[in-house]
């Protein structure tokens, strides 16, 4: 894990943890509308879940992002030219 990942991991916890740890505003009118708690209980949530999916939307695009190097890598080790070159080098090392 890069730098870089870590610190966006640390600053995405963070984030989760001061929605969370969020004081909750008490209601004007209380007997006025009895599910307004429920609601900002929901938009809480729903926020979390938002964060979350942001998260696993940037890890999936980071991996795929490493797979994409791993293959570009792979193929461009295994064409010809290259890997007569590193076989003719290894024959050399080895004394054949």
């Amino acid at each position: 894990m890069s730098t870089r990942e870590r610190e966006g991991l640390i600053a995405r916890i963070r984030q989760i943890r001061r929605v969370a740890s969020a004081p909750e505003t008490p209601q004007a009118g209380d007997g006025a509308n009895p599910d307004a708690g429920r609601i900002d209980a929901l938009e809480a949530r729903l926020a979390h879940l938002e964060q979350l999916l942001e998260g696993l939307q940037d890890s999936v695009h980071r991996e795929s992002g490493r797979q994409g190097k791993l293959i570009a890598e792979l193929q461009e080790q295994i064409q010809p030219a290259v890997m007569g070159a590193a076989l003719s080098k290894d024959a050399r090392e080895r004394g054949l």
